[in-house]
């Protein structure tokens, strides 16, 4: 799997959260899952039951993966077998997101979020002010 060697001199990440991953080094596998419930309400109205993900079509439903049906042949060619960067800056890495400095014989990464938007019934407004 050491294809290339992977140098780099500063790397500096602010935030890394919800399923991110951070890896330095070589990896086999790498697997990132993250579910997310997203509710923006136009009233602060808590009704106890809120926050079940699994109740949600989203949770379960299957993720199609692309088909290759092309036979693909490499013939790797490194004339310098190392790869060489100064500088990575990062701000932030969030929901299953990988930031990954070496090599990785096989990647999945999945995101579900299911975003809600609340709003009260038509001529409600003024009651809130």
């Amino acid at each position: 799997m050491l294809q290339r060697i992977s140098n780099v001199d500063y790397l500096h990440v602010m935030i890394a959260s919800f399923s991110s991953i951070l890896q330095v080094g070589d990896s086999c596998v790498v697997n990132g899952f993250s579910r997310a419930l997203a509710v923006q309400r136009e009233a602060e109205i808590f009704y106890g039951n809120e926050g079940n993900f699994p109740s949600f079509n989203i949770s379960s439903r299957h993720i199609p993966l692309p088909q290759i049906y092309e036979n693909v042949s490499t013939l790797p060619h490194h004339v310098k077998p190392i790869i060489k960067v100064n500088n990575v800056n990062i701000i932030g890495i969030s929901n299953s997101s990988v930031v990954h400095v070496g090599s990785t014989k096989q990647i999945s990464l999945e995101a579900r979020v299911k975003h809600i938007r609340q709003e009260l019934p038509y001529g409600h407004e003024q009651d809130m002010v």
